[in-house]
């Protein structure tokens, strides 16, 4: 082992949304001290710090959307708000004493590995940090995905996307030109359609969307949610209802003809004219981009003052948007709906493993891991919601918790075996993702349509193509045969 005087800190994290938080709090309860977390950032939270955009919430149930460890009987609606969620994360780092180990304002901007001391350096915009360990809980949802639309630097009036929401420009009474109809524009369309002067909402593809059955949670429900036995039960039981939804995605995409039907007749229900319907109808199957989940949706954009336009943008001009039909529309703001770059990779910044090899180099074909946690050629590099780890259908922090538990097994076979390092073998990270993109090609999400959920090159290389209980069964433990000293 190297010694400890030698290092800036035995464990680094990267990050400070759930993952990250998470990882402090199982490093904290296993008598770890000698670690820190690093946030770029003034503050924590992560997406849910970052995406405050008006309606932001939620799509899974609030009771299944924390740490299982970390009851919170303070919800106030059934899917949970963005300022909920951020107030959550904040008192998991308080009850927790995470605090101290947080260095905001701190960005990574690279890491090198030494192979001769087996640690890695740690490079920011405040200098360098030696560490053993590098656990990365960024996360995909940190790089806003903004097209590169012919003219758009030439734009006149007000830019900003959606997960960096300009609260300072005031929209009553403006042209304002949506871009995108995926999961955040769902959200914020219902929101500033009532006070906009004319809103245009953009849509390449019509999304699939159900109803969301959300409520306020009344004062029996917030009573009820302080007894462990039925916050346990309702959590089981959302979790398995929504678990169902995994057969159809992953194994079998014909079973998803009822929800497709239940869909459409959401549809059908809220939105009587034939003309504005047929433009919302989708033409893939469902869940082969992300199910969306809104009961105001629909009804927004049947205000009169709400146009959807489904022209491919053609340009953008000083004064507004024009249409490949050739409309002009002259617009005051442009908002960008359109998620993340999700795909490319774990962060902007240089990672460099053994023998030089960046990752940037291994990933050239596509991100690749051994259960979206481990990357071979480079040692104690743990990622949490690494490649093919993400959902399609239920909670992430049920993913990120199964990795926490296996970073920390992986921690405690060096600490036991007295091993410096540990890098997955080659041929074991080959066999699984060989193995995953066959089970890939069966789903959903290979049906055929576009979604963020693919690489540049057309690889699915977000989504975990199967049960999430499976996934949990598969991280219960690292087997230090699938390992290499290093």
């Amino acid at each position: 082992m190297i010694a400890q005087r030698t290092l800036d800190a035995d464990i680094v994290v990267i990050g400070t949304g759930f993952a990250g938080i998470g990882m402090a709090i199982a490093l904290k309860k296993a008598g770890i001290e000698d670690f820190v977390v690093l946030e770029r950032a003034r503050d924590l939270g992560g997406t849910w710090r970052d995406n405050d955009y008006p309606g932001c919430a939620c799509d899974i149930p609030s009771m299944l959307y924390s740490f299982s460890f970390e009851r919170n009987d303070r919800w106030s609606r059934i899917y949970p708000p963005q300022g909920e969620i951020w107030e959550y994360l904040r008192r998991c780092v308080e009850r927790h004493r995470i605090g101290p180990h947080i260095r905001f304002d701190t960005d990574v901007r690279g890491a090198e590995y030494d192979d001769a001391s087996a640690t890695w350096t740690v490079r920011t915009q405040h200098g360098e940090l030696r560490t053993r360990v590098i656990v990365s809980g960024m996360g995909p949802l940190n790089r806003a995905n903004v097209p590169d639309i012919p003219g758009l630097q030439s734009f006149a009036g007000t830019v900003f996307h959606s997960s960096a929401w300009n609260h300072g420009y005031d929209l009553r009474g403006k042209n304002v030109g949506v871009i995108g109809t995926g999961a955040s524009s769902i959200q914020f369309v219902p929101e500033i359609a009532p006070v906009a002067g004319r809103l245009h909402v953009f849509q390449r593809t019509p999304p699939w969307v159900i109803p969301k059955p959300d409520r306020v949670v009344g004062p029996l429900g917030r009573t009820l949610r302080r007894f462990p036995p039925y916050a346990w039960a309702v959590r089981k039981l959302i979790y398995w209802l929504l678990e169902v939804r995994a057969y159809g995605f992953t194994v079998d995409p014909k079973r998803l003809e009822l929800a497709e039907r239940l869909s459409l007749h959401h549809l059908a229900r809220q939105v009587p004219g034939a003309e504005l319907r047929a433009k919302l109808t989708p033409a893939y199957r469902l869940g082969c981009k992300r199910v969306l989940l809104s009961s105001d949706y629909y009804p927004a954009l049947q205000r009169p003052n709400v146009e959807l336009v489904t022209s491919e943008i053609r340009e953008v001009q000083p004064g507004g948007v024009v249409t490949a039909d050739g409309v002009v529309r002259p617009l005051d703001a442009l908002v960008f709906g359109t998620g993340f770059h999700a795909a490319d990779g774990v962060a902007p910044m240089s990672i460099v493993g053994r023998g030089g090899v960046t990752l940037d180099d291994a990933w050239r074909d596509g991100a690749r891991a051994y259960l979206g946690i481990s990357v071979a050629g480079f040692p104690n590099l743990f990622l949490l919601i690494g490649p093919n780890t993400g959902l399609g259908h239920n909670s992430m922090v049920f993913m990120i918790e199964a990795q926490i538990r296996y970073v920390m097994s992986a921690l405690a076979h060096m600490r036991r075996a007295r091993v410096p390092a540990l890098d997955v073998r080659r041929e074991v990270q080959a066999g699984f993702n060989a193995a995953l993109q066959r089970r890939m090609a069966r789903t959903v999400w290979a049906s055929g349509c576009t979604s963020w959920y693919l690489d540049r090159s057309g690889r699915n290389t977000t989504l975990w193509p199967g049960f999430t209980f499976v996934y949990r069964f598969l991280t219960r433990r690292l087997d230090p045969r699938k390992y290499e000293r290093a």
